[in-house]
């Protein structure tokens, strides 16, 4: 295929079953946002969220359909329920709002398990068929197309096969395009799965799709799954965000559907988007982005071990299942207490460092990671500090732009209750002493506004330059308060943030050391 065509679907299901994770709450121009993400990446169709059941949803589709929402690529969806047991389809509100949400496509929600049918909506199967099929047939008499969510399909053709396949001959019969099998409790495995589309595609002829959820962990084998086996419609969310265990996930489903079924399901160039697009999502969700998450994950693609880096040496092919530049992601390789020679050669790389030849300083290099690494520092995570002591091994680093005299921290707890931190600094810097005081709401929210404020008059670069994130550990093989604490801090000047980090047994020193390692980087960049 040259392109994504009608023949397979690609449909995102983020603003309505996504939204139901514990945590997320998005706004309606949060939903906006997603929707202009997820078309820009090109999948087929969105699916909006329940208008007349949600006000956010409802002031959604109003809000799309005035023209705040253009999509090039997808076709949006509103989703919802069969007409109520016993009410005309016509006189039913909640099919009603579907027709006032303007959405070209709907999806309905059908019970298609007898016990479901009969406990939950409280109606027989003969009243739940003809739901089915009259809301269909409405629908696409008002110019929709529909695709049909049967809930809690596989549970309920392993219990009443022939009432769940006559839930889907109501909505084809009805004129739905689709019919999706809908492993709603997320309790199927790959193979018991797949062996029941395969039946459902040969007994029926019908146009199948899948919606898995993650109660098993296999969301995305399920669905792939389902694929080989006849389905050609996929719903999935973004980074695998659902109620529960979450739902299937759609980097993961679109990575391994184009690079592995070589199924082009996405417009040209679209793939090399999936990590930037997950992380802009994760973004909008507000929810750290997943960092072992397959293919998007910024460890997708990090070797750790001395014997992989040894053979990414020779061919990244090698340890690396495809290019990372395929799906927009990069190769890091992380040196740590389990790295080899290999592992500082390719560190040296990234950082345009050439150690061809030059094995002692490798191995000196290497050396001292070890011994430091046994003491509770960690570089795998902090790129700016191992460039340094790289660097330093190499003696290729610049004179640092100050060095410490003394520093000094004390805590003012006042009658008021307030509590109160200063911190002196005394550094040489451009050939002068300079000792600068300085308060700040903690300890080192107070060292790092004293070190800024002696040091800003001589360094052009130092405003630019914030603190992006802070994070301790306290590491367990020394318990109580004589423990070590490992201090990792996260700068950035606006371009690029960078990584470092400082260790010991006190915690104000562990922050120093990560401090002054974070305005030496980036020092040694401006140079």
């Amino acid at each position: 295929m040259a392109g994504p065509t009608d023949a397979f679907h690609v449909y995102d299901t983020t603003l309505r079953d996504g939204a139901q994770r514990e945590g997320i709450s998005y706004s309606v121009t949060d939903k906006l946002a997603v929707a202009r993400l997820l078309d820009g990446l090109g999948v087929g169709f969105i699916e909006g969220g329940w208008p007349g059941a949600l006000p956010k949803d409802t002031e959604f589709f109003a809000r799309a359909a005035a023209g705040d929402l253009e999509l090039k690529n997808a076709q949006l969806v509103a989703f919802g329920a069969t007409r109520k047991a016993g009410v005309k389809v016509e006189d039913d509100p909640q099919v009603r709002a579907l027709l006032e949400s303007r959405a070209p496509v709907v999806t309905l929600v059908a019970k298609s398990d007898l016990r479901h049918i009969e406990r939950a909506l409280r109606t027989d199967s003969a009243e739940n068929l003809k739901m089915v099929r009259d809301t269909v047939r409405f629908l696409k008499g008002e110019g929709r197309r529909v695709f049909l969510d049967a809930e809690h399909f596989f549970d309920g053709y392993a219990f009443s096969p022939d009432t769940s396949l006559r839930v889907l001959e109501s909505a084809v019969e009805g004129g739905a395009d689709v019919v999706v099998l809908c492993d709603t409790n997320g309790g199927q495995l790959p193979l018991s799965l797949a062996e029941t589309v395969a039946e459902v595609v040969e007994k029926t002829g019908f146009r199948v799709g899948i919606h898995c959820q993650d109660d098993t962990s296999c969301a995305v084998a399920n669905t792939l799954a389902a694929v080989q086996a006849g389905a050609t419609h996929v719903q999935c969310t973004a980074n695998g965000y659902g109620e529960r265990a979450g739902n299937a996930d759609l980097f993961a489903v679109v990575g391994n559907l184009v690079t592995k079924l070589g199924m082009e399901v996405l417009p040209t160039g679209a793939l090399a988007e999936l990590t930037r697009v997950s992380h802009a999502l994760a973004e909008i969700a507000n929810i750290a982005p997943d960092t072992h998450q397959a293919y998007v994950g910024s460890s997708a693609f990090a070797h750790k071990a001395g014997l992989h880096a040894s053979a990414i040496k020779v061919d990244p092919e090698l340890y690396n299942h495809i290019d990372p530049d395929t799906v927009g992601n990069d190769m890091r390789v992380l040196v740590t207490e389990m790295a080899g020679r290999a592992s500082i050669e390719l560190k040296g790389r990234e950082f345009g460092l050439d150690l061809a030849g030059r094995g002692t300083e490798v191995g000196s290099a290497l050396q001292r990671v070890k011994e430091l690494e046994a003491k509770g520092w960690s570089f795998e995570a902090a790129d700016a500090s191992m460039e340094l002591l790289l660097r330093g091994e190499l003696s290729e680093l610049d004179t640092p732009p100050f060095t410490l005299e003394s520093y000094r921290v004390v805590l003012d707890h006042r009658s008021d209750g307030e509590i109160v931190s200063e911190a002196t600094v005394k550094v040489h810097v451009a050939g002068e002493r300079v000792i600068a005081t300085a308060e700040g709401i903690g300890p080192v929210h107070a060292l790092d506004a004293a070190l800024r404020k002696a040091l800003l008059p001589h360094l052009s670069w130092l405003d630019t330059v914030e603190l992006a994130d802070y994070k301790v550990r306290i590491l367990t093989e020394h318990p109580g308060t004589d423990a070590v604490t490992r201090v990792l801090v996260e700068s950035t000047d606006g371009e690029r943030e960078w990584t470092t980090v400082g260790v010991h047994g006190n915690i104000v020193e562990a922050s120093w050391l990560a401090l002054c390692d974070a305005l030496v980087h980036k020092s040694m960049r401006s140079s």
